[in-house]
């Protein structure tokens, strides 16, 4: 962690280890105690919930965590890595229990990038997942402006050099924030060649200042909420520029019909 996280950390927060379920449970908090941040993550829940394919099907949320999707997609199924209050199920995204083509949909936020083996996750997704059903995540991007943000300002690795896999046994504290850029952008052909059961529909990098002045689950400062709006308008006014700074991307992976 760098000298300014670590005086900018959220005093609830701060010094706890990440892969401890009492830290996620005080996130929740942090979130409760930002009206900004609230904000945003309804906004990015939103987003999730207009990428869902139309028709009834079960929905599955990994990595429900502190958040609050449920409020946006009420049938939801949520589930995490570790037994947390108000989750409803306990487990391992690269090995789902769920039957063959039994949802529509798996989303999740900021989870994608903590998996050990994303190849795998995406086999087991394709199991469960229908054809034209959908992965929609939003997750950290590479832009120049990111590479400077996710180098000093947050306490998990940040390495686009990398490959698929990420080392780590803590299912938080293993991370590489660069791994979505890293499937679907910088080796995208090897995608397409090697997870046929999947098209990537849309990649829209996006938010390049808001996460940061919300200071996320991990830091002190946010901004007041009624300034989310007018952060919000003054982003979507950087166009195309977005694409070299942004922070995040929404992203959505559609199952394909049997070949």
């Amino acid at each position: 962690m760098s000298l300014w996280s670590r005086l900018l950390a959220h005093p609830l927060t701060a010094g706890r280890a990440l892969d401890d379920v009492q830290t996620t449970v005080l996130r929740r908090r942090v979130i409760a105690s930002k009206p900004f941040l609230q904000q945003l993550y309804r906004e990015w829940y939103q987003t999730l919930a207009a990428s869902l394919p139309p028709g009834a099907g079960r929905v599955l949320e990994i990595g429900s965590g502190a958040g609050f999707l449920r409020e946006v997609v009420p049938d939801l199924i949520t589930s995490d890595v570790q037994p947390l209050p108000g989750v409803e199920r306990t487990l391992d995204a690269e090995q789902l229990p769920f039957a063959a083509g039994e949802l529509k949909a798996i989303l999740m936020i900021d989870v994608l990038h903590h998996l050990r083996q994303p190849a795998r996750f995406l086999e087991e997704a394709a199991r469960v997942v229908r054809p034209g059903g959908i992965v929609g995540m939003i997750e950290p991007w590479v832009t120049p402006w990111s590479r400077l943000v996710y180098a000093h300002l947050h306490p998990e690795p940040f390495d686009p050099e990398a490959s698929w896999e990420v080392d780590g046994d803590g299912p938080l504290s293993r991370a590489n924030g660069a791994l979505p850029w890293i499937l679907f952008a910088r080796d995208r052909d090897r995608f397409a060649r090697q997870e046929r059961e999947w098209t990537i529909a849309t990649i829209r990098p996006l938010m390049p200042v808001a996460y940061l002045l919300a200071g996320g689950v991990s830091l002190r400062l946010s901004l007041p909420g009624q300034s989310y709006p007018l952060v919000r308008r003054l982003e979507r006014l950087l166009g195309r520029a977005t694409e070299k700074t942004a922070m995040f991307a929404h992203i959505v992976l559609e199952r394909s019909a049997p070949r």
